[in-house]
């Protein structure tokens, strides 16, 4: 063999032993990849894959609680819950979506709305949740879908516990309702919480105790296989259902003073003024909460916000009234209080009052006037030209002060949402909010509840529930005790004892004797209501403006549209000795607080002190 050929072959055997060296360590550098990824796996990851596997096996299926159930003061339901059937898709199940709702709404009749409804509650939820498409199945409806049912995967009929109000348009107002999750509440609401839930409350009492009676939302592991479909449940977690409310409302007073209105939209509030229960809570017209629970059409939701009367607005929470004379115990006291009115100084009532070096008359309702009065007989006559004097003798700051310890210009704090603060005006409430200075005949119409003066009605029997305690305060509440829930005992919602305001009792007897002669005195405004009654009334009448009459004009409520008659107000509480109820009144363009609003606010107090309600 030649050196050449020699030399050939070494250097054939160094590039076989340089391939054999490096394929040697691509196997061992591959081999341990496999060694670090086989590690990463069992050892590292384990605890991540195991999940990952168990999740393919396991669904969490959330069981949402029931509700709770509203009381009234004497087991009454006010709210409760009834069986429903619910179709129902669960859309991860479904290959062709589009196509199967189609189908499903001409095979029962649904309507757009519905579809609209659907796909918006897909949006807010799992893909893997049952989402609901029709709520309250009729039979025919449940019967065609039988007959389908093979051939839609992932649709089913399920029973659902849906809210439903036995009475309707009489509790819309202080109950509430609840209604569909809204894109906007899943900002603030806990989606762990409310997870299998598509409704929650909107108004009043649901809306407010919305934690209480909401319980706790459980949940269902079922085993699935490799389609998702369930094949066992291999834990269960059950809900807790939600507290049950009872009321301090009476249904059955509620009712009364809702026909004691008659055919006058108004408000009726009744409070128990030993605690600030709320006995009564009328506003009306009302609403049926019923089909807010499932959904209510466009066209009908539409109806109720453009109607004239406007029965989706509470008047007894958010109805700013003039008081009218209502305010006039409260400015004696302000009197007797601090300023420096004497309960015998008379005053002088020609029929009208003019400010000095002016030609404008304030008049009396009087025409006449009532002459010489002092404090008593001014309540007991509503004299206007006495309060016309006292405001201004008082001052707008000095009488804006003392009336806010009434609460008046202030939310009372009554457990429902959505209340207003009224108005009583001050030269500082006016220079924020015109650039005009505050005028002495503000003052004057001031000292009769009109001008800028607003109350609510729930404002106004809060501050007679006060003058009937002789100062003590109270805050008006609807819940009266909890039951069941989380906590699954029983506790009542007591009030702290409140304060008391700092008044003479020698002036409480002045203007309390007074409104007692509003309603049993010869000369009262509210003497038609006395006959018949076997306890005493301590009242006030109200007539508020709802136009300004010129001067040298004269109101004549024949000539006036209905809706531009006065409103017709009344405040009392009774027992007048030992109060165990106190009213507020409005009936919009009433007329006439004593020939109007004084025989609800007796219709009322006779059903609760003699009408049997414990």
């Amino acid at each position: 063999m030649s050196v050449r050929a020699i030399r050939k072959l070494q250097g054939d055997n160094r590039v076989f032993r340089a391939r054999i060296a490096f394929s040697a360590a691509l196997m061992l550098m591959a081999a341990g990849g496999l060694v670090v990824r086989l590690v990463y796996l069992q050892i590292v990851g384990h605890e991540h894959y195991a999940t990952l596997s168990q999740d393919n096996r396991v669904k969490i299926s959330p069981l949402p609680p029931t509700r709770g159930i509203v009381y009234d003061r004497n087991g009454e339901v006010l709210a409760d819950n009834l069986p429903s059937y619910s179709l129902e898709l669960v859309p991860e199940r479904i290959e062709n979506l589009d196509g199967t709702l189609a189908e499903l709404q001409e095979l029962l009749g649904l309507s757009d709305e519905d579809i609209r409804r659907f796909r918006k509650l897909k949006a807010q939820h799992k893909t893997f949740e049952s989402i609901p498409l029709k709520m309250r199945l009729d039979e025919e409806q449940i019967a065609r879908f039988a007959v389908k049912q093979p051939f839609f995967p992932g649709v089913q009929i399920n029973v659902r516990m849906i809210r439903t109000y036995p009475y309707g348009e009489l509790t819309a107002h202080a109950v509430g309702y609840v209604s569909r999750i809204s894109e906007t509440d899943l900002k603030t609401l806990d989606p762990a919480v409310y997870s299998g839930t598509y409704h929650v409350g909107k108004s009043g009492i649901e809306k407010t105790y919305e934690n209480l009676l909401h319980g706790k939302t459980g949940h269902q592991e079922l085993e699935t296989n490799v389609q998702g479909r369930s094949i066992g449940v291999l834990n269960t977690v059950p809900p807790v259902a939600g507290a049950d409310l009872r009321l301090s409302l009476d249904i059955a007073l509620q009712r009364a003073a809702n026909d004691a209105l008659g055919e006058y939209n108004g408000a009726v509030v009744a409070i128990e003024p030993a605690t600030g229960r709320v006995l009564a809570f009328v506003s009306k017209p009302s609403f049926d909460p019923n089909p807010f629970v499932y959904g209510i059409p466009k066209q009908d939701y539409d109806r109720l916000q453009g109607a004239s009367d406007r029965p989706l607005y509470n008047r007894a929470l958010r109805g700013v009234y003039p008081p009218g004379s209502t305010v006039k115990p409260f400015e004696g006291l302000a009197g007797l209080e601090v300023g420096d009115l004497t309960a015998d100084r008379r005053v002088s009532c020609p029929g009208y009052f003019q400010l000095p070096n002016s030609s404008h008359q304030y008049r009396d309702w009087r025409k006449g006037g009532h002459g010489a009065v002092d404090l008593k007989s001014a309540i007991t006559q509503s004299c206007d030209v006495y309060f016309y004097k006292l405001a201004l003798s008082l001052g707008i700051d000095k009488l804006s002060e003392f009336m806010g310890r009434f609460g008046f210009g202030k939310r009372t704090g009554i457990d429902i949402p959505g209340e207003l603060p009224g108005v009583y005006p001050s030269k500082e409430w006016k220079k924020k909010r015109s650039k005009h200075p505050w005028f002495q005949g503000e003052t004057v119409i001031t000292g009769i509840g009109q001008g800028y003066v607003g109350t609510t009605p729930v404002q106004l029997a809060r501050a007679t529930a006060i003058l009937a305690n002789r100062g003590r305060m109270v805050t008006p509440r609807l819940l009266d005790a909890t039951q069941g829930g989380t906590d699954a005992a029983e506790s009542e919602s007591r009030q702290p004892a409140g304060e008391s305001l700092a008044i003479s009792q020698e002036h409480w007897d002045t203007v309390i004797e007074a409104m007692v002669d509003v309603v049993h005195s010869a000369r009262g405004t509210a003497k038609g209501i006395a006959p018949g009654l076997d306890y005493h009334v301590a009242g006030k009448t109200g007539t508020a403006q709802v136009f300004t009459v010129a001067q040298g004009q004269k109101y004549r409520e024949s000539e006036v549209s209905k809706e531009m008659r006065d409103h017709a107000l009344f405040i009392a509480f009774a027992p007048a000795e030992q109060p165990r109820i106190a009213v507020a009144v409005i009936a919009e363009h009433g007329g006439h607080g004593g020939s109007v609003a004084a025989p609800v606010a007796r219709a009322v107090m006779e059903r609760y002190l003699s009408g049997g309600t414990p």
